[in-house]
């Protein structure tokens, strides 16, 4: 199969790559985030006895290089872009037309074409397709780390796992290394987490500003997407902003509705913003001309005392049984429809841990330890089952040394906490 490089002959495109050039970078080293973030990812490889991983994740390979490109695309067309990283080495595979993007980076010591493995790109031809890719990559990873090598995978189509089986190689998941290389962040990667807040708070304040009785929920979010693209964000990965009786049961996706006059209108960003970095706030607003009603008023002072409190018991060396434990108690008229965490782990998406409820936690949670250096946002919506609304809020923190340092500071309502 021709791989394709479509610019080799150019001489005009170095540094072309430097996207972190931008004013949201000032004051940050990025060159000291791309080495600490690859280092984590190396250490984690080490602890957990793999020799080499192939990353096809798009913010993995964001994460473990600084290279951005694609990040949607790549997310449903694997492997489309990959990276083959070792212990001494890291080599980008990037797509097509692409290389000049992963070029300078001192993270990235080789960027060579990709080959599509998919259906998409090789129709009939796949399982042949497949084979000379795991064929190529296994001859890399001999190379790189030896025969019989553990190599970690993630987000790739299964026949081209099974074609690497079958070229000797010892597979397991990559995901657990990579997850915990990703939950401590370093106080410079803190600046980049902190650039994403900061834009994405000015998308919310201008969003809450332009809320009108009248317009639609599709509208109104619209808002929030043109000023966070505008300051470099990515996008947002999920549609939630919902008004009126949309808000309850919560998830529903945003929609042509129709916002009401004196409704709840709750949101939870979930930006992909500067950096590549996670924005991770909910608030719920009030659509006016009049007051909040006394039940409305409720449902908020109730989902802010659960974010206050679980906010208030967190600290570094808790484990996540006993932060179960001492999470506050849900009332029960508010229980069936609890959200399904207590708090989880956020750095370039939502990420390692999930923190459960203390009910929850015999069927779905898992025990482990907080840490200095997480970031933690700590969830709360509270709408009682068949009920009219419910409220969405949530806070993103830092784990501490000493405690905790609020990092979302859009403020809350107060015409909702009186």
């Amino acid at each position: 199969m021709a791989n394709f490089d479509w610019h080799a002959e150019r001489s005009d495109l170095d540094g072309i790559a430097l996207l972190d050039r931008t004013p949201e970078g000032e004051g940050i080293d990025l060159k000291a985030v791309r080495l600490y973030r690859l280092g984590r990812v190396r250490e984690q490889m080490a602890l957990f006895g793999v020799d080499a991983v192939i990353l096809s994740d798009p913010i993995n390979i964001r994460y473990a290089t600084g290279a951005r490109n694609m990040q949607v695309f790549c997310q449903r067309n694997a492997p489309s872009r990959y990276l083959v990283l070792t212990a001494a080495r890291s080599i980008l595979f990037e797509f097509t037309g692409c290389l000049h993007l992963g070029q300078g980076l001192e993270t990235i010591d080789d960027v060579r074409p990709a080959k599509t493995a998919s259906f998409v790109a090789a129709g009939p031809g796949i399982q042949a397709r497949e084979k000379a890719w795991a064929i190529e990559m296994a001859d890399l990873i001999k190379e790189l780390a030896g025969k019989g090598a553990t190599v970690g995978l993630e987000r790739l189509n299964a026949g081209t796992a099974i074609a690497l089986k079958d070229c000797g190689l010892r597979i397991v998941d990559a995901q657990q290394p990579v997850e915990m290389a990703r939950s401590v962040k370093s106080s410079e990667e803190m600046k980049c987490v902190n650039a994403s807040l900061r834009a994405t708070e000015t998308g919310v304040a201008r969003l809450r500003d332009a809320i009108r009785p009248g317009m639609t929920e599709n509208e109104l979010w619209s808002v929030l997407h043109q000023s966070v693209i505008a300051q470099n964000a990515d996008y947002c990965e999920t549609r939630l902003l919902n008004a009126g009786a949309r808000t309850n049961p919560w998830f529903q996706e945003t929609s042509s509705n129709v916002i009401g006059e004196n409704e709840l209108i709750a949101l939870d960003t979930d930006v992909v913003g500067c950096h590549g970095y996670y924005s991770d706030f909910s608030r719920t607003f009030h659509s006016g001309p009049g007051k909040p009603t006394e039940a409305q008023r409720e449902l908020y002072k109730v989902a802010y005392e659960q974010v206050q409190s679980n906010m208030d018991i967190l600290h570094a060396g808790m484990s996540f049984r006993d932060y179960a434990e001492r999470a506050w108690d849900i009332p029960e008229k508010f229980y069936d429809n609890r959200y399904y965490l207590s708090a989880h782990g956020c750095g370039m998406t939502g990420e390692y841990p999930y923190l459960y409820h203390k009910g929850d936690f015999p069927d779905a949670g898992y025990d482990g330890e907080i840490v200095a250096g997480m970031t933690i946002c700590v969830e709360s919506y509270i709408g009682a089952a068949g009920g009219c609304e419910g409220v969405k809020l949530e806070q993103q923190v830092l784990v501490t040394e000493t405690g905790i340092e609020l990092l979302s500071r859009f403020p809350f309502e107060e015409e909702l906490l009186r």
